[in-house]
């Protein structure tokens, strides 16, 4: 006896939740294994890698935090004009965890080149952060500005996964260049180089 195979949106649905679940953890381990290598090659160090990894997985994690927050729970809904929660697509995740990668190692590597220059023209670690972070500080926060209001103003949208994707990519990009390029960044570097 052989079983029938289902077709029709609801099975096609669910088999396209189950792949995209099953790939994620491989797709996120792909991105941070060749941006790691990367940035070995361009920086030569072990340190300097994986601090990026991290504090990139932290930023990930904050804005799929803040998604669940609001549209799961149901925090804020009304605010966003939803009746009621609402689950997150499957595919939000994977590609907010991409479009958020590339912005986040864009500002690393502004902002570490900067450092780097400033290191190599004057051997002083203390002064390349000073000198690499008010190079780039504004930079990174205008350019961050303008792609909040972007992003934001997507969330007007009767889409709710328009919606999503909005305030996710908003919510990176607010503590991407504030907490961590601005301030998490500069401090490990700063400690690192004193060690």
């Amino acid at each position: 006896y052989k079983r029938p195979s289902l077709a029709g949106p609801v099975p096609g649905q669910a088999d396209f939740r189950a792949t995209i679940g099953e790939r994620l953890p491989l797709v996120i381990g792909i991105v941070l294994v060749l941006a790691f290598l990367l940035l070995l090659v361009v920086f030569r160090s072990l340190v300097i890698p994986l601090k990026a990894v991290v504090l990139n997985l932290l930023t990930t994690a904050a804005s799929y935090g803040v998604l669940v927050a609001v549209f799961q729970w149901g925090w804020g809904d009304a605010l966003l004009g939803l009746s009621e929660p609402v689950p997150i697509e499957s595919y939000v995740p994977m590609m907010m965890f991409a479009i958020v990668f590339g912005l986040s190692m864009d500002y690393e590597i502004f902002l570490l080149s900067r450092i780097a220059e400033a290191w190599h023209r004057t051997g002083d670690n203390r002064l390349a952060v000073g000198e690499g972070l008010s190079a780039t500080a504004r930079v990174i926060s205008a350019a961050a500005l303008i792609m909040t209001a972007v992003f934001l103003s997507f969330t007007a949208s009767p889409t709710v996964v328009v919606k999503m994707l909005a305030l996710g990519l908003a919510i990176s990009v607010i503590v991407d260049a504030t907490v961590v390029r601005l301030v998490l960044v500069p401090s490990a570097m700063f400690l690192m180089g004193r060690t």
